[in-house]
C-alpha cells in the first residue's frame, strides 16, 4: 500500500509536466484538460483519507505556484495597478474539498462501479472551476456571469471527465504492479 500511495504522488507530480503542454480547444470555448485536477480526483477514491489529504496539499501547493504567483513576479514600473488574485493556498482547500467529495462515492468504488467516479469527476471539476470563479469575483468585486464562461466551465468539466478511464485503467495497472487492491468488496463478493 505503502509503494502504492508513493506512485499515486509521482504520478499527480508527473501530470504538472505534463499540463503544460496540453493545449487549449479553441473550437470548446478555450477550454482545456485540467491533468492534474483529473489525476487528483481519480486517485483521490483509490487511497486512504490521509494520504489524499497529502495529495490535496502538494497539488494545491503546486497549482498555486504555477497559477497565482506568476503575476507576482512582474516588473513595478510596467504594471503599476496589482493584480487582484487569490492569495496563495487556496487551492489547498479547493483541492481538499474535492477530494473529500470523492472520497463520498469510495464505497461504491471499492465494489468495482467506478463509472460512478468517473461521472463525479466531472461534476468536481465543474465545481471546483466555479468556486474559483466565484472567489475570483469577490476578490475583483465584480461577478458577472456570461455564456461564455458557463461554456468553459462546461466543456473544461465535460472533456477532462472523457478522459477520467484511461487514468482509473492507469491506476488499476498500478495497483496491480504494487499489489494493491482497489476493490477488496468485489472481490469479497466474488468468492461467495
Amino acid at each position: 500500500m505503502f509503494r502504492y500511495n508513493i506512485c499515486t504522488l509521482f504520478l499527480l507530480l508527473a501530470a504538472f509536466l505534463v499540463q503544460q503542454f496540453v493545449p487549449a480547444f479553441t473550437g470548446l470555448s478555450q477550454s482545456r484538460i485540467l491533468i492534474v485536477h483529473l489525476v487528483f480526483l481519480c486517485t483521490a477514491v483509490t487511497v486512504t483519507t490521509p494520504t489524499m489529504l497529502l495529495l490535496a496539499f502538494i497539488g494545491g501547493t503546486l497549482w498555486d505556484a504555477h497559477s497565482s504567483l506568476a503575476p507576482m513576479i512582474v516588473d513595478a514600473e510596467v504594471y503599476t495597478q496589482p493584480v487582484e488574485s487569490l492569495r496563495f493556498g487556496y487551492s489547498i482547500l479547493l483541492f481538499a474539498a474535492m477530494g473529500f467529495l470523492m472520497q463520498g462515492l469510495n464505497p461504491l468504488f471499492r465494489e468495482g462501479k467506478w463509472q460512478f467516479s468517473a461521472l463525479l469527476t466531472g461534476i468536481a471539476i465543474f465545481l471546483y472551476l466555479s468556486a474559483e470563479f466565484i472567489l475570483i469575483s469577490f476578490v475583483r468585486g465584480d461577478f458577472t456571469i456570461t455564456r461564455s464562461i458557463i461554456r468553459l466551465l462546461s466543456y473544461t468539466s465535460l472533456v477532462t471527465m472523457l478522459f477520467s478511464p484511461l487514468i482509473f485503467w492507469l491506476l488499476y495497472h498500478l495497483a496491480k504492479i504494487f499489489q494493491h487492491s482497489l476493490y477488496p468488496e468485489a472481490r469479497k463478493h466474488n468468492l461467495r
